[in-house]
């Protein structure tokens, strides 16, 4: 092949590239819009289905905000803000976890001795979502997050009235392997925590994924969800990111305060 044709090829296969390229970056532009609604709706579906709200046949947006209310709170005292405190990014309309927990102004850094979930750093304000009947709350709606095997996973823990009995479970991002760490999204294991206790009668955090399955005989078993088979880095991880989140570094505070009765 003389130098001439081998650089026609050249210049040819460099201009497929560019042309490609160019298209691909002008899809992924115009596609983000669409991509970042079609997240915001599976993060509004998983709050609905935490709380257990039936969506069949319903338009997701108007359902959300007919059933749901929220408010934020300062994780550190467990108060709920005030609006008139509200930013462009501190505001349950708004608010992303990411971030937050990356800027400076928003965020604190954990002690690695608390840091279980391994998450480094945390919002100081969480959103925090009410399920009302008639004006009157019947469910908690918390956001959790942290690391499994290959992924930080995000998701939402549903506490009844008496904030100690799981109403829902569920999370709706992760990056684990499908089949085993996977199976966080199977819908029989999110149910398997409805039920469960989170704390006991003098109020110590007793919630946990155990390695095997849950023994009904077992004194404990109230507390205790089967652990995912094939899956030990993953369990530990939904585990410690569970026992993270309701305990005192995490919205501890916030559920002390609503069982003293002093936010209603």
């Amino acid at each position: 092949m003389s130098t001439d044709s081998t650089r026609k090829t050249v210049l040819v296969a460099l201009g497929v590239c560019l042309v490609c390229s160019v298209l691909v970056s002008s899809a992924a532009v115009g596609l983000k819009g669409i991509q970042d609604k079609n997240r915001e709706l599976d993060k509004l579906k998983n709050i609905l289905s935490a709380g257990n709200i039936s969506m069949e046949n319903a338009d997701i947006r108007r359902l959300f905000h007919e059933k749901i209310e929220s408010d934020l709170i300062d994780l550190k005292s467990g108060i709920i803000i005030s609006k008139d405190k509200y930013t462009d990014l501190l505001n349950p309309e708004t608010f992303d976890i990411k971030t937050m927990a990356k800027n400076p102004k928003y965020y604190r850094t954990l002690n690695a001795g608390h840091d279980i979930a391994q998450i480094k750093q945390i919002p100081k304000n969480m959103v925090v979502y009410w399920v009302k009947e008639q004006g009157n709350i019947e469910k908690i709606i918390l956001p959790i997050y942290g690391k499994g095997l290959w992924s930080t996973m995000y998701g939402f823990i549903a506490l009844d009235k008496d904030l100690t009995t799981v109403k829902g479970f569920t999370f709706y991002e992760h990056g684990e392997t499908p089949g085993l760490g996977g199976e966080v999204d199977n819908p029989g294991w999110k149910k398997s925590w409805v039920g469960k206790k989170i704390f006991n009668e003098t109020g110590k955090l007793k919630i946990e994924v155990i390695k095997d399955k849950v023994d009904p005989t077992d004194t404990n078993s109230m507390y205790q969800v089967d652990g995912l088979s094939g899956a030990t880095i993953t369990t530990r991880g939904v585990n410690a990111l569970v026992r993270f989140w309701l305990s005192e570094n995490g919205y501890g505070p916030f559920i002390e305060r609503l069982k003293s009765g002093e936010m209603q």
